[in-house]
């Protein structure tokens, strides 16, 4: 849903997607953010606008906002947002197009994340147990 909130002097241009989705994406003048609602907590029932700040509801946890895509070329990306649980690779290492490079746990589901290419790994930018977001790098090759 699109409106546009005032808060004192300010007006803010909002689009607040999927409420029922987790994380919930908020777009605020152009900049997204992941919205996570904690257990039990209900996101609060739209209301019009008030002339006074509204107050953010406790529940509500803001993050960064969402990762820029990278380039596939150099990196591999997260192909959806989740909990980094194995790394199968090091600087260094020599992979081939398919090879497992790390397990991305989602939704209860474990995705075994392979090279899109050969190449030897750089650097590996994340560790097991790390949120990661989609779109996010998460093993970078050499040129």
């Amino acid at each position: 849903m699109k409106m546009q909130i005032r808060i004192g002097e300010h007006t803010f241009d909002v689009e607040v997607g999927d409420l029922t989705a987790r994380p919930i994406l908020a777009t605020v003048d152009g900049e997204t953010f992941e919205v996570m609602v904690e257990e039990g907590a209900q996101p609060a029932a739209p209301v019009a606008a008030a002339p006074a700040a509204p107050a953010a509801p406790a529940a509500l946890k803001v993050q960064a906002p969402a990762a820029a895509p990278v380039s596939s070329a150099k990196a591999v990306p997260a192909p959806i947002p989740g909990v980094i649980v194995a790394i199968a690779v090091k600087p260094g290492d020599a992979v081939k197009p398919g090879q497992e490079l790390l397990t991305l746990e989602a939704m209860k589901m474990k995705n075994a994340i392979r090279a899109n290419r050969d190449g030897v790994v750089a650097a590996v930018l994340v560790a097991v147990g790390d949120h990661v977001k989609h779109g996010q790098a998460l093993v970078e090759f050499t040129e």
